[in-house]
């Protein structure tokens, strides 16, 4: 097992989602891995947390990652959250992405959490995927 190949996922990821046109009218540039300081948009995402675990096999080594794509707004209801993680799965499941290490195997949509934040007046879409790599 290598985590080597995480943050080449992440790179390709990040470009995939940053760079899609349906993402882009939705939230324009305001894609994150870090969020910014000062004021943020009203929607924006964040690449956020992801867990590890080995996935080797008699080919060789790999892992499975399970990480998170949040959406978040202070828009108040549910409806612009749920277009942009829309959008977000749209251009993740099965997606067919380049890492500058490593081979991505596959990428799948695995589950979708839908909270209130900021006492009732934000909502927060947290989308985790399930990408398995091996490292070349």
């Amino acid at each position: 097992m290598s985590y080597a190949v995480s943050a080449a996922l992440q790179s390709a990821v990040f470009a995939a989602v940053a760079s899609d046109i349906a993402v882009g009218d939705a939230v324009g540039d305001a894609v994150y891995d870090a969020l910014p300081s000062g004021a943020l948009p009203s929607i924006y995402i964040s690449i956020g947390p992801e867990t590890v675990k080995v996935a080797d096999d008699m080919t060789g080594s790999g892992a499975i990652h399970n990480f998170v794509v949040s959406v978040v707004t202070d828009v108040p209801g549910f409806f612009a959250a749920k277009e942009v993680a829309g959008a977000v799965c749209d251009v993740l499941h099965d997606a067919d992405l380049t890492l500058n290490r490593g081979t991505l195997v596959s990428l799948r949509f695995e589950r979708a959490r839908a909270i209130k934040i900021d006492k009732g007046t934000g909502r927060r879409i947290d989308l985790t995927f399930r990408a398995r790599t091996e490292d070349n």
